[in-house]
């Protein structure tokens, strides 16, 4: 069975702010690891796809970065959108060229988020390996789940039938989906992590192409006609003309409210790998190595009596004295301070120089 990948590049990174930018997001920057998001995802899946089979999506300014850190990628594979609408247009987008292609339409293929942290590959190589097969005998939509470490407001989750597991496999991880549940407040997150039938929405999905094109068609009628345009024009003059006048008349919508939240056939995964989908400065510095004071410090820095803080240079000399809980972060040309727990709040940031057209910090 052929599997391919699509990799969804199209994200803005806001929360990384003042390191994501608009012109350079999250994907494209070095925050964990020995690369790049995109770049550790690429090599992840390089090991498990084929080459040939694996795309990307991501919005035409940002070709030069993906060409730039992913040279061994075939330009035929990169799939441009005008600009970012969400997950669920990037995927029709996708599926919709690799028909054009070729592709047969009851190929199997998985969507993957391009910043995600994922480690213990054998562990995620083989929960792969039971979504395609379940994706196939079934004919569902697949969604891959992440047993819980702990209470989470950060991430979405998924609700399992887990006293029914599927019998017909052997590792008794796979499951019916009952619910989706976006991010919960704390007491909810706990409730969730308590009762042992919730799990962290990955943002992996797997089904044939068929399908989608089914269910896409069901639930996102109006999108569905839009995109279905798409088949007559590519390779023509006009694509890219005509592409943008599709996208202009679509709403950023995701793949989990526009389908999977609706659709009453969708089946899990249980994975036990580790991930992060790294959503903001506190998750950075809990996953990074840390001093003897629970410091993540990093370039040039004079730290006297500090705790539980993350400061990151780029350029100049940052000196705390005396301060807990504190994330300092220096960018090119501007300065993040806020405490930690609050650092969802830098898109506040970002949203201000947005409405008072400070774009030379965006």
């Amino acid at each position: 069975m052929s599997k391919y990948a699509i990799v969804l590049a199209g994200g803005l990174g806001i929360k990384f702010w003042p390191k994501s930018r608009e012109s350079c997001p999250k994907q494209f920057i070095h925050l964990f690891g020995d690369g790049t998001f995109i770049q550790n995802t690429y090599k992840r899946l390089n090991k498990y796809f084929s080459k040939d089979n694996i795309f990307f999506v991501c919005p035409k300014e940002f070709k030069n970065l993906l060409i730039e850190q992913l040279p061994d990628v075939n330009d035929e594979n990169i799939i441009l959108e005008p600009f970012g609408r969400n997950t669920a247009p990037a995927t029709a987008l996708a599926l919709e060229y690799m028909l054009y292609k070729g592709i047969d339409i009851d190929s199997t293929v998985a969507v993957f988020p391009s910043d995600h942290i994922i480690n213990n590959l054998g562990e995620f190589y083989e929960s792969l390996d039971d979504a395609f097969e379940v994706a196939k005998k079934f004919n569902s939509i697949v969604t891959i789940g992440i047993s819980p470490l702990r209470p989470e407001t950060q991430y979405g989750y998924i609700q399992i039938n887990a006293e029914e597991p599927l019998e017909l496999f052997e590792s008794r991880k796979v499951f019916n989906c009952l619910t989706f549940a976006e991010k919960p407040d704390i007491g909810t997150a706990i409730r969730f992590y308590e009762s042992g039938d919730f799990l962290w929405n990955s943002g992996i999905f797997v089904w044939k192409i068929s399908l989608f094109k089914k269910v896409f068609k069901e639930y996102l009628p109006e999108y569905y006609d839009k995109i279905k345009n798409l088949e007559i024009l590519f390779g023509k003059s006009n694509y890219e003309q005509e592409l943008r006048i599709i996208y202009k008349q679509l709403n950023s919508i995701s793949l989990d409210y526009g389908i999977l939240e609706k659709y009453n056939d969708v089946k899990c995964v249980k994975a036990d790998f580790f991930w992060s989908d790294i959503s903001n400065w506190d998750e950075l510095h809990r996953l990074q190595l840390k001093d003897a004071n629970n410091n993540v410090l990093e370039g040039n820095i004079v730290s006297i009596e500090n705790k539980n803080c993350i400061v990151k240079s780029e350029r100049k000399l940052i000196a705390i004295v005396g301060v807990d809980d504190l994330i300092v972060i220096e960018g090119k040309d501007a300065i993040l301070i806020c405490n930690k727990g609050e650092s969802d709040r830098v898109q506040e940031v970002v949203e201000f120089l947005r409405r008072n057209f400070i774009n030379n910090h965006l």
